[in-house]
């Protein structure tokens, strides 16, 4: 193996960040794995049917509208984030700005998939609950915005933590929203997070370290020391 290819290798698996999103990513999928085997079982925890009716006990009619408005997020509301977040990418991050398109459609893929493999109802008995496609999309979306926030070094770190928790609420309230219309179990959300978490830590892994060509600090250093003409 050439020297060069060794380094490519030792670049993908290496210590530090890109460890750490292989290993969230595994973590991840993992727990999704445990609980997409207990879906397609039909199996539900007591803390699916404790939230139930806990959720229950905070229902009021004046609140059924706000939240069909709240839940519509992850829905067709996704479509216009997905739309208003575009030209702002590419100002900030042209190369997540043309595949930011590209990641959503793989999640809607990856939502048909879960639901189809997993098979198990909702609450209100209608089909394909598990996972949760409104987190599962909200997760990734917003997880995506939260790693650009993140990782800009041109903010101070508690404007970025700041922007981070902004960014992360909507998947919460959208979480809670299907809770409340009994549209899905708490696991079903569990399992949303999880293999959507999953899938864009993987997906950040390969777009930024898999496919994104290193510096070369040799050649660096022979640059510095050439004269100038």
């Amino acid at each position: 193996m050439s020297t060069a290819r060794r380094s490519s290798v030792r670049r993908v698996v290496s210590r530090g960040r890109p460890r750490r999103l292989l290993f969230g990513a595994l973590v991840s999928f993992f727990g999704y794995l445990a609980l997409a085997i207990l879906a397609a079982q039909q199996q539900l925890f007591a803390l699916d049917y404790g939230t139930r009716d806990w959720v229950r006990l905070l229902r009021y009619e004046a609140l059924q509208l706000p939240m069909e408005l709240v839940t519509s997020l992850g829905g067709l509301g996704l479509i216009v984030l997905i739309v208003v977040a575009l030209p702002i990418l590419w100002r900030v991050n042209r190369r997540w700005a043309v595949l930011l398109p590209v990641l959503m459609a793989g999640t809607g893929a990856l939502q048909w998939l879960t639901k189809a493999a997993a098979g198990r109802a909702r609450p209100d008995q209608a089909p394909w609950g598990f996972p949760s496609g409104h987190v599962l999309s909200l997760v990734v979306f917003f997880g995506l915005m939260v790693h650009l926030i993140a990782t800009a070094s041109s903010r101070r770190r508690r404007w970025r933590i700041l922007a981070s928790l902004i960014a992360a609420l909507p998947v919460v309230v959208v979480g809670f929203s299907r809770l409340y219309l009994d549209r899905h179990w708490l696991s079903d959300l569990a399992g949303g997070l999880t293999i959507g978490a999953a899938y864009l830590l993987l997906a950040i892994w390969l777009v930024e370290v898999v496919f994104t060509r290193p510096t070369n600090p040799t050649s660096d250093k022979t640059s510095a020391r050439e004269p100038d003409a």
